[in-house]
C-alpha cells in the first residue's frame, strides 16, 4: 500500500462512513472484517505476521483473519467477539470507522453502543442457518437507532455450494422483516468471508449475482453529514467567566453544537427557563466568527446577563423543542440488574443530568413477530421496551426520529453510576405494530 503524502492528501479529502457489523454467534463477523482489512491492503505487515504466527500456533494452515479484530485475550482464546472493536481504514474513495460488535445475545448492549453513531449496519447471516432470533434482534436495534442503511451479508455461501435459491430465500425473509420495522434501505449481498467471495473482489462462483461487493457498496452508499440542516441545538457544557483585568466582564457559554448552525445576531431561547436573548459573539479556536455549525466546539456570548448553567440548551426562537417532565421513549436495557416500575434513576440528556422515576413500562418488544407484550413490569438485560419516565426538572428533548443527538438519553443507577438503559424519545419504529394481548396462561416469552 502506497504511503505517499499525495495519497494521504487524497484520502483526507474523501468522505467518512461510520458503520457497524452485527450478527449471530459464528456468523463470521470478525472474519469478514479481517478479510475487508486484508484485501483492501489496510493491514500493517507486523499485524499480519502476528496473525499468521497465532494461527500456526492454533494448528491452522491459513491465517485466521478474525484475529485482526479480536483484540482481547479472552476473545482470541475462545474464538468469539466480546467487546466492540473499532477499526479505522481508508481506500482511495472513502475513509471508514468500523465497529465490530459481538454476536452473543448477552452482548446485545455492545451492539447498541457500536451502532448508535453508525450510518450503516452490516448484519451477517450464516447461509446454512438463515435468519435467527439474534438476526431479528440486530435488525430491530438498527431500526430503533434509525440507522439509515442496512446491508444483509449472507455469509458462508461456499458451504451451501453458492446456491442462489438459498440466498434469495434468506434475503426475502430478512427484507420483509426489516421493512416492517421501517428500515429505509436494505441491500443483500451473498459472500464468503473465508474465501473472499464478494467482500472486496467479485466472486467467480456466483455469476448469478450482479450487484456490488461489500467494499464497493461501502464506498458508494450515499451518506449525509450535513447536521446544519437539522434543528439547531447547543447544550451548554461550561460557563466561562475569567474575571481578569483583560476580560473583566466576559461571560461565555462553552460546548459542542449538537445540530444545526448558530449565527451572530440570531435570537435564541434558553431552555428549560424559556428566557430569550441575542447572540452577540461566537468564539471558535480563539477567534471570533460570525457563524458556527455542528459538530464544532465553540463559546457563545449573549446580549443579556441570563442565569445559564451546565445542562441548559440554546435553540433558535421559533424552533425550540417543547420542555416536559414526562418522557415517553423506547429503551434498550443494557444492565444486568432489571429496570422496574417505580425505580428511581438518573436521566442524562446531552450535558444535563436530572433525577427521575420510572412511572410505567407499557410494553416489551417480542422480536419473533414484532408484537408488543403489555405491562411486563420490568425489563431485563437486552430487553427492548417502552417506558414512561417522570423527571424532577423539565427537559428539552427532540424526537429521536428528528435528531439522534438530542433525542437520545441514558438512564443511570444513582447508587453506583451504572448505565441501565439507552433511550430514544418518541415513537419506536418508523412503522409500529399494535400492542398484542397476551393470555396469562401462556406466560411471558423471556
Amino acid at each position: 500500500m502506497s504511503t505517499s503524502t499525495e495519497q494521504f492528501a487524497d484520502v483526507s479529502a474523501t468522505t467518512l462512513l461510520r458503520f457497524a457489523t452485527a450478527g449471530s454467534v459464528d456468523d463470521g463477523k470478525s472474519t469478514l472484517v479481517g478479510r475487508l482489512l486484508h484485501d483492501s491492503k489496510s493491514v500493517l505487515t507486523d499485524q499480519l505476521e502476528a496473525v499468521e504466527a497465532a494461527s500456526i500456533k492454533r494448528g491452522q494452515e491459513a491465517p485466521d483473519l478474525a484475529l485482526l479484530t479480536d483484540g482481547l485475550r479472552a476473545e482470541r482464546e475462545q474464538g468469539i467477539t466480546i467487546d466492540v472493536a473499532y477499526r479505522y481504514f481508508a481506500t482511495a474513495r472513502r475513509r471508514f470507522i468500523l465497529a465490530d460488535t459481538p454476536g452473543h445475545v448477552q452482548y446485545t448492549r455492545n451492539m447498541v453502543t457500536g451502532a448508535s453513531t453508525a450510518e450503516l449496519a452490516v448484519v451477517l447471516v450464516d447461509a446454512r442457518n438463515g435468519v435467527v432470533e439474534q438476526t431479528r434482534r440486530h435488525a430491530a436495534v438498527a431500526a430503533l437507532l434509525r440507522v439509515p442503511h442496512v446491508v444483509l451479508a449472507v455469509n458462508k455461501m461456499d458451504l451451501v455450494d453458492y446456491a442462489e435459491p438459498v440466498f434469495a430465500a434468506i434475503a426475502e425473509e430478512f427484507t420483509t422483516y426489516a421493512s416492517e420495522l421501517g428500515v429505509p434501505e436494505i441491500t443483500a449481498i451473498p459472500i464468503s468471508a473465508l474465501a473472499g467471495d464478494n467482500v472486496v473482489e467479485p466472486s467467480a462462483h456466483m455469476d448469478w449475482y450482479g450487484g456490488p461487493t461489500v467494499l464497493e457498496h461501502l464506498e458508494t452508499v450515499p451518506v449525509s453529514h450535513d447536521l446544519t440542516a437539522c434543528h439547531a441545538r447547543f447544550p451548554v457544557q461550561y460557563v466561562i467567566r475569567p474575571q481578569t483585568a483583560e476580560h473583566p466582564d466576559y461571560r461565555g457559554y462553552a460546548g459542542q453544537i449538537a445540530a444545526g448552525a448558530f449565527r451572530v445576531g440570531e435570537e435564541i431561547t434558553v431552555l428549560p427557563s424559556g428566557k430569550t436573548s441575542t447572540i452577540t459573539g461566537i468564539d471558535a479556536l480563539g477567534e471570533s466568527v460570525d457563524i458556527a455549525w455542528a459538530p464544532q466546539s465553540v463559546t457563545i456570548r449573549l446580549a443579556d446577563d441570563i442565569d445559564i448553567s451546565r445542562g441548559d440548551l440554546l435553540a433558535p426562537v421559533g424552533d425550540a423543542p417543547a420542555t416536559s417532565q414526562d418522557v415517553e421513549a423506547t429503551v434498550c436495557h443494557v444492565a444486568d440488574q432489571p429496570l422496574s416500575v417505580g425505580q428511581r434513576v438518573l436521566l442524562k440528556h446531552t450535558t444535563r443530568t436530572v433525577k427521575a422515576i420510572v412511572k410505567d413500562i407499557p410494553s416489551r418488544l417480542t422480536l419473533d413477530d414484532l408484537s408488543q407484550h403489555p405491562n411486563p413490569g420490568q425489563l431485563v438485560a437486552n430487553d427492548i421496551g417502552r417506558v414512561v419516565v417522570r423527571t424532577a426538572e423539565p427537559l428539552a428533548l427532540d424526537s429521536y426520529a428528528d435528531s439522534r443527538r438530542t433525542g437520545s438519553f441514558l438512564l443511570i443507577d444513582p447508587a453506583d453510576g451504572t448505565t441501565l438503559a439507552a433511550g430514544m424519545a418518541g415513537e419506536s419504529f418508523a412503522t409500529t405494530k399494535a400492542v398484542a394481548a397476551v393470555d396469562e396462561e401462556e406466560g411471558w416469552d423471556f
